[in-house]
């Protein structure tokens, strides 16, 4: 894997002759982040030697370059995930590659169901912790210790200075946000009113389809993270109605500035 890693790499910095010292992920509906983005280059997966494409509605396809509060960034317009029938190698592959072309910091943003019942749909929610409850695991398989040491330490896998300084940011900008723990699910179906019960009770505050694979291996590479969610329906028992993923986009896209406004703020302390 790390030939690949190292081609593709290679391949983009080749391309673009760029360098970025911020990643950024952008979930379901929220690629309107981009727009933040002074883009120098805009590179689409299919162009990419050994990425995977994006087959979800509302994920884009591109890697974005440019400069963003003043730092470069290079940007996920669309994610991959493991419902889509990738290997967890694969999900990942793109973070491996953005710490090779020199991000110092992750970026994660995702839409997800709410589990807290002071949650409302439209909050913002900055993840403290996660629940991983996917079947198969990123790091699964030999070892390469370049890339990290077999058994990763999770005891802050969020970055407290980074949820610090959002917080920070929030308040100053009059923008109300949650603290929680996100579970992370395989999908693509939404919870039933059990799943959504057991959830809550082992812990959760929102759940998703995605991120937790991403920061186990940014963590794995002993990269900081601050990851996002945007609550886009609820999971609530009472509040819980038939979703469709076009309800999640609508949701997420109505949410997005403010969610825009923390991480641009946020990259320009980094």
């Amino acid at each position: 894997m790390l030939d690949k890693i190292k081609e593709t790499a290679a391949f983009i910095l080749k391309t673009t002759g760029f360098n970025p010292e911020v990643g950024i992920i952008l979930g379901t509906g929220l690629g309107g982040l981009v727009n933040e983005i002074e883009i120098t280059f805009r590179l689409p997966y299919q162009e990419i030697p050994n990425f995977p494409v994006s087959t979800v509605e509302g994920h884009q396809g591109n890697l974005i370059f440019g400069k963003l509060g003043g730092k470069n960034v290079v940007a996920m317009q669309g994610r991959f995930h493991f419902y889509e029938g990738y290997g967890m190698k694969e999900v990942t592959f793109p973070v491996r590659v953005m710490k090779f072309l020199g991000i110092k910091t992750l970026v994660v943003s995702n839409a997800s169901g709410g589990l807290n019942p002071t949650f409302k749909v439209g909050d913002l929610m900055i993840i403290n912790d996660h629940i991983n409850l996917f079947p198969e695991h990123p790091l699964r398989g030999k070892n390469d210790a370049t890339l990290g040491v077999r058994f990763p330490d999770m005891s802050e896998t969020y970055c407290k200075n980074l949820i610090k300084r959002a917080l920070e940011i929030a308040a100053s900008n009059n923008i109300a946000v949650r603290q929680g723990v996100y579970v992370g699910l395989q999908g693509p179906t939404f919870e039933t009113p059990s799943e959504y019960k057991y959830l809550r009770v082992i812990g959760g505050d929102a759940v998703g389809m995605s991120t937790v694979p991403e920061i186990i291996v940014a963590r794995h590479m002993n990269l900081p993270c601050f990851a996002i969610s945007i609550i886009t329906d609820s999971g609530v028992p009472g509040e819980i109605v038939e979703v469709t993923h076009e309800d999640v986009q609508k949701v997420a896209s109505e949410a997005e500035p403010k969610m825009t406004l923390i991480i641009k703020e946020l990259v320009k302390t980094l």
